[in-house]
């Protein structure tokens, strides 16, 4: 009796491992039929072109607000959702950092106009400041967790808004904001993992601010070493949050895992990253384009009128323009990623 019990257990242990492995494999060959490149070995083209047509950059920037501009009444009002919440949990910034930095940025930018090209990247890094500071200056941990949630609430209700909008059914904001909270758990993970692409990036920042104290980047050898290393860092997460954006409308969907998710952005990459990259960069270049442009023109709007009118010079003009434009990029960046998705899916090549 004791062999036979023995017996009977090698051969359940057994079948237990053998029925792991034949899941495994069968797993890994479905990933291997999905994705047709291998390591250093080279890929016919019949294998990974996949075709897509996608308007001009311009075409899909101007119907991209096109889309917005038309149901303009609801996404004013999800912006000033934003705005309220954001004001109430996070805070605006104070006018006394304002002006520190604004003081600083017109002596920088009368230095750079003067021959000393080294104060435009000073001058930027306080720009950046402008756009980044908040009421206390730096953001505690609670609210960093607020701006978390207020951004999943906005990206979640605009996507929901989008795809019942552009379906054509009638729905108001508060439909968006009530329904649309369902996958806010799984979005978060996905947006986690983003999060976590995004570490290659920020070691070559951090890499960058030690070797430009210490002299590396001076040239020779040492720099070009550094920037080669750097760029591949760069090209890294690039290549891994190109499928990851699209994780994240995909994971809204009823009934989407986020690792299932991803693994569906993943396959709907294939042949096709590249040029959803390139969109990437170029939605990144408009928005920091326009908050150039704009948070430029309002810091020298509020210089003139604060000069000529020193009575309201404790008006937070340009902290309130901020707010206006981070609850605009959301709603853009949030609108964009979301028609690209459907440009993808919905492409059907001509016969």
């Amino acid at each position: 009796m004791p062999t036979s019990s023995k017996k009977k257990s090698t051969s359940s242990s057994k079948s237990w491992w053998s029925r792991a492995y034949a899941s495994q494999k069968k797993r890994l060959d479905a990933y291997m039929a999905r994705r047709p490149h291998r390591s250093f070995r080279m890929t016919r083209r019949r294998d990974y072109v996949r075709p897509l047509e996608l308007p001009g950059n311009f075409a899909f920037t101007h119907e991209v607000n096109r889309t917005l501009w038309k149901y303009k009444k609801v996404f004013s009002l999800l912006g000033l959702v934003y705005i309220f919440f954001f004001a109430v949990l996070i805070g605006v910034q104070s006018q006394d950092t304002y002006t520190a930095f604004s003081d600083a940025l017109h002596d920088q930018g009368i230095e750079f106009f003067s021959g000393d090209w080294t104060a435009g990247d000073q001058a930027l890094g306080t720009l950046m400041g402008i756009a980044t500071s908040t009421l206390s200056g730096t953001l505690t941990e609670a609210q960093q967790i607020y701006g978390v949630f207020i951004f999943l609430l906005i990206w979640l209700a605009t996507v929901w808004l989008l795809r019942n909008l552009l379906a054509g059914h009638k729905v108001k904001l508060r439909d968006g904001l009530y329904n649309s909270g369902a996958p806010i758990f799984s979005t978060a993970i996905v947006l986690g993992i983003l999060i976590v692409q995004l570490v290659p990036v920020g070691l070559a920042v951090l890499g960058y601010n030690a070797a430009s104290t210490s002299g590396i980047l001076d040239g020779g050898a040492s720099a070009m070493l550094f920037w080669i290393g750097a760029s591949l860092l760069g090209i890294l997460s690039l290549y891994w949050i190109t499928s990851t954006l699209i994780a994240l409308i995909i994971v809204t969907l009823p009934g989407m895992y986020p690792f299932q998710a991803i693994k569906t952005a993943g396959d709907l990459m294939v042949g096709r990253r590249i040029k959803i990259l390139l969109r990437w960069l170029w939605m990144a270049l408009v928005v920091l384009l326009t908050w150039a442009i704009v948070l430029l023109a309002f810091i020298f709007i509020d210089m003139g009128l604060k000069a000529l009118f020193p009575v309201i010079s404790s008006w937070p003009i340009v902290p309130i323009v901020i707010l206006l434009l981070s609850a605009l990029t959301t709603i853009w960046v949030s609108a964009y990623v979301y028609l690209l998705y459907r440009k993808a899916v919905d492409y059907a090549p001509a016969k």
